[in-house]
């Protein structure tokens, strides 16, 4: 008695392997160039940082009247949105290779500086055309 044969023929095997080829070819290039998307996400994560940082800092000084916090004053935005700001209200500062600048909305008397903040991919010291970046990220006054 012969045993009968189990596999698979060469034409099933082909086809798997074309029908994986098609899959591919549509799927790569989704998910060759994220490379920017993951760079503006990093610097809305960032600035998100840098929001949130700025609020809780506006409520400790405001709160204990100015004994725990640290005062963010200025005339105008770029007299806000600097780097000594953003080391005062994030623990650690802003990371490495990324840069606070005037944002561009007006500074509203006595409430917020609006700021920008981008990752530097030239290794400059300010936020250039192309590079990523959140724009008017509020720093509420402390007065």
């Amino acid at each position: 008695m012969k045993k009968p044969h189990s596999g698979f023929t060469l034409i099933e095997l082909i086809v798997v392997i074309v029908i994986l080829g098609i899959l591919a070819a549509t799927a790569l290039p989704k998910f060759i160039d994220l490379t920017s998307e993951a760079e503006t996400a990093a610097v809305q994560g960032v600035a998100g940082g840098l929001a949130s940082g700025a609020s809780i800092n506006y409520g400790a000084y405001k709160a204990s009247n100015g004994t725990k916090g640290t005062a963010v004053t200025g005339a105008n935005n770029a007299a806000v949105c600097v780097a000594a700001t953003a080391t005062a209200v994030m623990q650690g500062g802003l990371p490495t290779g990324y840069y606070i600048t005037a944002g561009t909305t007006a500074l509203v008397a006595n409430t917020f500086a609006y700021c920008k903040v981008c990752k530097d991919k030239d290794n400059g010291s300010d936020c250039d055309a192309g590079e990523p970046a959140v724009d008017n990220v509020p720093i509420p006054l402390t007065s």
